[in-house]
Formats: structure tokens, C-alpha cells, sequence
């Protein structure tokens, strides 16, 4: 049983983390009216509640019954209003939150309930992805990133890379500390996606055994400079998307082998619950992942499913990994790279779509406000 694992756990972690919380307010009764706990847990209390109007609403019943929701459940003395909220948590980063995501990913491993997550070669999936959670044409702030439109229109917008571990038969996630795209400090270029998730794999991947962990992402993820750093430094496995238009060099080696009769081959047959299904595998080992002598190496996998009867392509995708590939485990490598996509269905599109505001301007201007109602 999982029993350090309850909201009040999640609540008493919070509490910890906001009494270590640098409080840049004057030491005046006036200012001291709220604690850092009552900002800290009110900001989840509404992303936890899925209602922008949810502190307004414990206040009325507050006064009309003498006690609150807000009170009983996430141990808030005094509830403060939204702006007085960003007033006391805009100073502070987000990493000051990271513990609790992390002493829940310890309390699913310690459990045994991550063991339901070993994915493909006895490794935890991790999957990758940038998400915009913030975008407007007017309303900025110093930790914006911004783009052009054609129309010469600039965009403010804010990104984070966001990992979880997935597995391709479990119906949920688990999230893993983000990392934000913002101006670095000594910077002249803008933060990117690409330069977050370098960061985040340097803090992650540091103290990691080897071959342990597979990661999964988009085409974005396939480049050379990714790959080599999650295989030779950090020890690792990926699987990553591949499409022809982005990788040119190594589909040219495809074409190659294929014309060669290079290329491995399987195919197997699956009855989806209403006809039957035609799974065809290609691969390919050791090809490059781009031009020049010090290209690096990769194994490709393409699966391309089709309508047993009318022969209708149902889907295709293809993939680059450092796993082995051959016919016995070709099958085992798409599964594990399609489960890519659960950090769009069950994290995105949840946060999106299941009544969390993610989009809402909660805090937009500061730092720890945006961590749990961004």
C-alpha cells in the first residue's frame, strides 16, 4: 500500500518547502500578514481545485460559516487575494518546488509502483516535449521569450520542457521537475527548447546509472548533438522520431540498403477488436544521423500498419535509437516510441482540456506563482 502518498503528505511537503522560501518582504506587521505557506498553498489550492474562482469562493464561506474548504484541506491560516499572492511568491524561482515533485517519485519508487513503468530493455521511459503554456500579443514580462509572425506582429510567449515517465500500457504519467525556457544571464541569444532540455538532462542525468533510462521525443530530438550527449555521456538510450525531410543523409543510406536488400524485415498480424491489422517492420543498423566523418551512428526502425482487407494505411512512423534492433525486438522498440505521445494525450491535452486554466494569465509577471497555476 501507498501510504505516504496522500494529499496530506503532498500538503506537509509543500509546507516544508515554504518554510525554506526566501521571504524578501519587510519586516513589518503590515507586510507579514500572510506567510509564505498561506501564498504558497493558495496558488496550489487553486490549481488543485481546477477553479480560478476557488480563493474568492473559501473566503465567502469563510465568512458566512466560520471555516473553509481552504482551511481543512491545504492548511491555509489566512487566504490572501491573487495579487497579494504574486506579490509574495513573484521573487521566487520555481526549482524551490522541485523537492515535492521529487519526494513523490520517490514515494511511487519506494512503493514498488513504478515497477509497473519498466519499459522497453528494462528502462523507464522518459518522454520529452516543449510546451507553450503562456502566449499573448500584448502582456509580456522580463521572462517572456518572443517571436515574430509574418505580418511583423511580436509574440510573448512562455515554455517549458516538461518529462514524464511514461509506459505504453499505463493510462497515466509521471511528472518529472521541468525545465523553463527564460534569458539566461550572460546570454546574447535567446533561451530555447534545445538549450532547456541540455540543462535538464545535465541536472537530471548526473548521478543516473547507466542504461537505465530510454528517452522518447519528436523529430525536434533527433539531431546529432542530442543523441551523442544522451549515449556517450550521460550513458543512455533514446528513441526518437525520424522523418525523411529532417534527416536526408541517413534516408539516402535507407534507400541505399533498401535497393541492396539490406534492409531487416517483419511483419506480423493484429485483430484489433473489430478487423485485422498488418504491422510491417523495416530496419536498419548502424547508419548516420548526418553527414560527415564524424557523423554519429544510429539504428532506424520504421512501422507502417495497414487494413488487412482494403490494404488502407492506418499509420506510419519511423524512429532513430541506440538500442540493438533486429526481427525479435523491432515490435518492442515502436511500442516503446509511440508511447511518445502520452505526454501529449495525458499531460498536455489533461492540462489543457480537463479544467486546469493552464492558459489562464495566473501570476504571469512572476516566477513561483507560474509553477502551479501558470
Amino acid at each position: 500500500m501507498l501510504t505516504n502518498l496522500s494529499l496530506g503528505h503532498i500538503i506537509n511537503y509543500l509546507h516544508k518547502c515554504a518554510d525554506k522560501l526566501p521571504d524578501k518582504r519587510k519586516q513589518s506587521n503590515n507586510n507579514l500578514t500572510y506567510s509564505m505557506a498561506d501564498a504558497l498553498l493558495s496558488a496550489f489550492s487553486v490549481f488543485f481545485m481546477q477553479s480560478p474562482s476557488f480563493l474568492a469562493h473559501q473566503r465567502d464561506m469563510k465568512r458566512k460559516k466560520g471555516m473553509s474548504n481552504a482551511t481543512k484541506l491545504f492548511k491555509i491560516a489566512k487566504i490572501p487575494s491573487d495579487p497579494q499572492i504574486r506579490n509574495i511568491l513573484d521573487d521566487n524561482g520555481p526549482e524551490h518546488l522541485y523537492p515535492v515533485l521529487n519526494q513523490i517519485v520517490h514515494a511511487l519508487r519506494k512503493s514498488g509502483h513504478l515497477e509497473a513503468y519498466q519499459g522497453y530493455g528494462l528502462t523507464e521511459l522518459i518522454s520529452l516535449d516543449g510546451f507553450t503554456f503562456y502566449s499573448s500579443e500584448q502582456i509580456d514580462c522580463p521572462q517572456c521569450s518572443t517571436r515574430r509572425d509574418r505580418k511583423g506582429t511580436t509574440h510573448y510567449y512562455h515554455t517549458a520542457i516538461e518529462p514524464v515517465i511514461v509506459h505504453p500500457n499505463q493510462p497515466y504519467v509521471i511528472p518529472l521537475p521541468p525545465e523553463f525556457v527564460t534569458p539566461q544571464d550572460g546570454k546574447k541569444k535567446q533561451d530555447c527548447e534545445r538549450n532547456a532540455l541540455k540543462r535538464w538532462l545535465a541536472k537530471y542525468c548526473a548521478h543516473l546509472k547507466p542504461k537505465t533510462k530510454t528517452f522518447l521525443g519528436d523529430a525536434l530530438q533527433s539531431n546529432h548533438p542530442l543523441c551523442r550527449l544522451i549515449a556517450e555521456k550521460y550513458g543512455q538510450y533514446f528513441i526518437f522520431v525520424c522523418k525523411p525531410d529532417g534527416h536526408k543523409i541517413l534516408y539516402e543510406w535507407i534507400e541505399l540498403w533498401e535497393r541492396l536488400e539490406k534492409l531487416g524485415r517483419h511483419q506480423s498480424r493484429k485483430w484489433n477488436g473489430r478487423h485485422g491489422e498488418i504491422w510491417s517492420y523495416r530496419f536498419a543498423r548502424d547508419v548516420p544521423l548526418r553527414g560527415g566523418d564524424d557523423a554519429f551512428h544510429v539504428n532506424w526502425v520504421e512501422l507502417t500498419i495497414t487494413h488487412e482487407k482494403t490494404k488502407e494505411q492506418l499509420y506510419y512512423n519511423s524512429w532513430v535509437t541506440n538500442h540493438a534492433v533486429d526481427e525479435a525486438c523491432v515490435g518492442g522498440i515502436a511500442k516503446a516510441g509511440r508511447a511518445y505521445w502520452k505526454i501529449k494525450n495525458e499531460s498536455h491535452n489533461t492540462l489543457t482540456n480537463n479544467g486546469y486554466h493552464i492558459k489562464h494569465n495566473f501570476g504571469h509577471q512572476g516566477k513561483l506563482a507560474n509553477f502551479y497555476s501558470p
